[in-house]
């Protein structure tokens, strides 16, 4: 399933290129085109969000009432879910949006001859096989159609991507060239970029949730949940540079591109669905 979103999207990352013949250029308005295509999923999310947050105080009292008594807590769970209109599971379908769409990618960038060029299987095999016997080792190389595109696209216009961005080298990965610090700027920018986005998410959030309570002593498992959620908001960047130091660099590029997106974004929703809100209660 993986392999048949990536080469959806390799079709429109072709026809960008075609159109820009820069590959970091085709990135970025990939990146923008999704932003767009998948803004009704976004917005939405984003009101589950708030409307979910104001359901906070109500969801913790079921579970301080009925704390003993775990089947009765999820039927009154599910009842006020059920009386809000509302899914437990309506983040589910966002959070399988992204794995796909982080998948689909790095399938893409690490194979960009097959799912973005459509080059022939037995021609990269070929070339493959070619660069092997050169390098005189026999060892795996751990992305063939980059090293493709490095040592033949001159020779062969079939395999050739401008991969040259704002003086960086698309196709380097980052573990592999480690002398060069040039193959750091993207993911240090990504990783920068992400805490901004999780920092502006929380304050969002924040200033959402407008059921305050005083601390309890005994905590609810709401409380735990919430702090689960923080914490992976904190560590999926992290995960995420980690992935994009082993991957060729036009991965990166793509992360960060969407999560500077992604702050423009929730900035303009929030702006939105605020106004929106107003007017409503005027």
């Amino acid at each position: 399933m993986i392999a048949f979103f990536a080469n959806i999207f390799g079709y429109v990352l072709n026809f960008l290129y075609s159109i820009l013949q820069n590959y970091g250029l085709a990135i970025i308005l990939f990146s923008i085109l999704i932003k767009i295509i998948l803004l009704p999923i976004t917005i939405k999310q984003q009101k589950t969000l708030r409307k979910t947050a104001k359901l906070q105080g109500k969801l913790k009292e079921i579970q301080f009432k009925y704390k003993n008594d775990q089947e009765k807590m999820n039927n009154e769970t599910l009842a006020l879910y059920k009386q809000e209109n509302m899914s437990p599971f309506s983040g589910c379908f966002s959070a399988i949006v992204q794995i796909i769409l982080l998948l689909a990618m790095f399938y893409l960038v690490s194979s960009p001859l097959t799912y973005m060029k459509k080059v022939d299987a037995q021609v990269i095999e070929n070339y493959t096989n070619e660069i092997k016997t050169e390098q005189n080792n026999g060892k795996n190389i751990n992305y063939p159609e980059i090293s493709i595109i490095k040592e033949k696209g001159s020779e062969d216009e079939a395999v050739y991507i401008n991969m040259e961005f704002l003086g960086l080298d698309l196709s380097n990965v980052p573990t592999a060239n480690l002398s060069n610090p040039t193959v750091y700027i993207i993911p240090i920018l990504y990783l920068i970029s992400s805490f901004i986005s999780v920092r502006i998410t929380n304050s969002i959030n924040n200033k959402n949730n407008k059921e305050k309570e005083e601390e309890n002593k005994e905590k609810t498992e709401m409380d735990a949940m919430q702090n689960v959620n923080r914490n992976m908001m904190l560590f999926m960047p992290l995960i995420s540079v980690s992935v994009s130091m082993v991957a060729p660099l036009g991965l990166a590029l793509y992360w960060l591109v969407n999560s500077i997106l992604m702050i423009i974004e929730k900035l303009c929703i929030d702006k939105y669905l605020n106004s929106k809100e107003e007017k409503e209660n005027a």
